[in-house]
């Protein structure tokens, strides 16, 4: 235990001492909490070389279990004849049925119905052999009392009890042994020499600057203490109120110290080290400031000769400046131009795109006329000595579509069909009708490069003119004659649309080359 044996204390240990040392000997300590009682006690018991016990209090502590606590001590005590300290204070009388058994043992020593019959037995039975090796007559009655005599010379209590509140004073009353067969030690608040030696043991190993600072720090714990005191005697008479102040608050006092001065240093040590830190910082930046001074002397000069230069090339970059505006200005009225001539030529281009769109479906009825022919009906067909009109008819506008781009279609000068049986020119195209199916699914190729002669389609316009002249009718007298006539009639509707979107076509081509002439001119 780190106990600070002042003179007080030692004196509070000599009496427990003398009192523990006498059959029946127990001891009523009384004085406030914190101020000691417990711990001397441990101590005298272990200088009379008593064992301490004491009972562990727990929610279901009950008295059947301070009754078999008891139990033990008496078997210890009473038949191992062992020296016991019995240390009860006033926080573990959970029940104040407690004090009937404590009250019995310090009166007689002897607590009614402690122990059974049968263990009873047992301990006459036990202790027998003692009793003879005093020269008692080891009869029962005997025995019990060898028993009891040695209890009361081996156990002893060590009441700690604290004189505030009512309670003690109820207690002395209803169980007058705690009075009567007990010898009071009172443990009066500790003398300001106690104090000081209790606040140089705790304070010892707590680094001080000095031995003058910590003697300072030393008086002053007692001297704080007993100025609390003079004000809680005043807070009575002014309030009728009690603030006790024990011997345990003084040492929190001196804990709350400790606490807090190592708390202080670790914070001044932290602000020293930021200190420090702060100075390190201070001078490496200073350090570095100056070095920048001395460039920016160096710098200073280049700047003032480079702003010179710069001067001087403002004056030319005005007047240059000038120039440009002038042309800017130009240029900006050329923009203006380029936008307008560039969103006539987008106008222009999407109205002749439309127009070819629009003619594509006429393109695709073509495709689909000549795709929907079969290659047996090309051999049926031109066999044929003499066709019908129709059919004659059909194929005589074919071999005008082809005149001078087939050569197998003979011409004359003029561009005009120059053989009197066009039949028989059919007849040779269709020797191959794979390669004549190629031939017009090309055609369409050939109308948008412009490399059909205009009058191509113009010696076909009296057979288109004829009413009987539609595949309806043509299919009549041959169905592949029919798909024919139906591929020149929309072909020929898609040549007249590309015709009619030629002059657009131009004129969407000037209208690029005076844009293509305003961008040069802007740039």
């Amino acid at each position: 235990m780190d106990l600070v044996l002042f003179e007080d204390a030692m004196k509070h240990v000599c009496r427990v001492s003398r009192i523990i040392s006498n059959d029946s000997g127990h001891a009523l300590l009384v004085g406030v909490g914190g101020s000691g009682k417990q711990s001397l006690s441990k101590l005298s018991s272990f200088i009379s070389q008593y064992s301490t016990v004491s009972i562990m209090i727990s929610s279901t502590y009950g008295l059947g279990d301070l009754k078999t606590d008891l139990q033990n001590y008496y078997m210890k005590s009473g038949v191992k004849d062992e020296g016991l300290m019995f240390l009860f204070t006033e926080g573990q009388i959970t029940n104040e049925r407690f004090l009937v058994f404590i009250n019995d043992l310090l009166s007689s020593g002897e607590i009614a119905d402690l122990f059974p019959v049968e263990d009873v037995d047992g301990i006459v039975n036990n202790i027998r052999p003692a009793v003879k090796g005093e020269g008692i007559i080891d009869n029962k009655d005997n025995c019990w009392k060898f028993f009891i005599d040695r209890v009361k010379k081996n156990l002893h209590m060590a009441l700690c009890f604290s004189p505030v509140g009512e309670s003690f004073r109820s207690r002395a009353r209803k169980f007058p042994a705690l009075i009567n067969c007990t010898v009071i030690d009172w443990f009066h608040p500790w003398p300001e020499n106690a104090l000081l030696d209790v606040a140089a043991k705790f304070l010892k190993d707590v680094p001080m600057p000095s031995d003058d600072v910590r003697n300072a720090v030393e008086r002053f714990m007692p001297y704080s203490f007993k100025i609390v005191e003079e004000y809680s005697a005043k807070i009575y008479d002014q309030e009728r109120r009690y603030v006790y102040t024990t011997p345990k608050s003084f040492l929190e006092l001196i804990k709350l110290f400790q606490v807090m001065l190592g708390k202080k240093q670790k914070e001044l040590e932290e602000n020293k080290d930021k200190y420090q830190a702060g100075v390190v910082k201070l001078t490496e930046t200073g350090e570095a400031v100056n070095k920048i001074e001395e460039e920016l002397k160096v710098f200073s000069v280049e700047v003032e000769a480079k702003k010179k230069v710069a001067d001087e090339q403002a004056a030319v970059v005005g007047v240059e400046k000038e120039k440009v505006e002038k042309q800017n200005d130009i240029a900006t009225v050329e923009a203006e131009k380029c936008s307008v001539i560039a969103k006539e030529v987008a106008e222009k281009s999407a109205n002749v795109q439309a127009d070819l769109d629009a003619a594509l479906p006429l393109v695709e009825k073509a495709k689909a006329a000549l795709q929907g022919l079969n290659l047996k009906d090309f051999q049926t067909l031109k066999v044929m000595g003499s066709p019908p009109s129709a059919v004659a008819g059909v194929f005589t506008c074919v071999l005008h579509l082809l005149s001078k781009i087939h050569e197998d279609v003979p011409v004359d000068n003029k561009g005009k069909l120059k053989h009197d049986q066009p039949w028989k020119v059919a007849q040779k195209l269709m020797q191959n009708p794979g390669a004549f199916l190629n031939t017009l699914n090309e055609f369409k190729g050939l109308v948008d490069e412009d490399k059909v002669p205009a009058n191509n389609f113009k010696n076909i316009r009296p057979f288109l003119a004829d009413e009987e002249f539609t595949p309806e009718i043509v299919k009549g007298k041959s169905s592949c004659a029919a798909g024919v006539c139906d591929w020149i009639i929309n072909i020929t509707a898609y040549y007249d649309v590309v015709v009619s979107v030629e002059p657009k076509k131009q004129a969407v081509r000037e209208a690029n080359e005076t844009l293509e002439a305003a961008n040069t001119k802007k740039a």
